[in-house]
């Protein structure tokens, strides 16, 4: 029991929505395949769309300018999943683009390596 005037809640607890009560349940967004380093970027504001969760607003708010997944994660404070998740929604809304890095290729170039060999050589 609680006496009159006891704290119930401690700001230091955290936040009491767990993370995934925000993304609905789904805990993946394989549909993208956003890695921490896909660089998105928002086409419109959040005052352009006013009727969406906070966590939505607070993501197109960030994204003025292109940033990474991680980046973002960091700054809405929120697991990477979760946050993949939020933005892959906002992505197939068309509030979002993304861009991802060019694929590095299994094997090296061989004739990159032979330049590199050969300029090593000269030194």
């Amino acid at each position: 029991m609680n006496r009159a005037g006891d704290i119930w809640f401690d700001d230091q607890a955290g936040p009491l929505v767990r993370p995934y009560a925000v993304t609905g349940g789904r805990t993946r967004s394989d549909t993208i395949g956003l890695d921490l380093i896909t660089l998105v970027v928002a086409l419109r504001t959040a005052a352009d769309v006013y009727d969406m969760e906070p966590e939505y607003l607070q993501i197109l708010r960030i994204c003025q300018h292109p940033m990474s997944v991680a980046e973002v994660a960091a700054m809405v404070d929120l697991p990477l999943p979760v946050v993949k998740v939020l933005l892959s929604d906002l992505i197939e809304g068309n509030l979002l683009i993304f861009r991802t890095a060019a694929p590095v290729s299994d094997r090296p170039n061989k004739h990159v390596l032979q330049a590199v060999l050969d300029g090593i050589r000269k030194l």
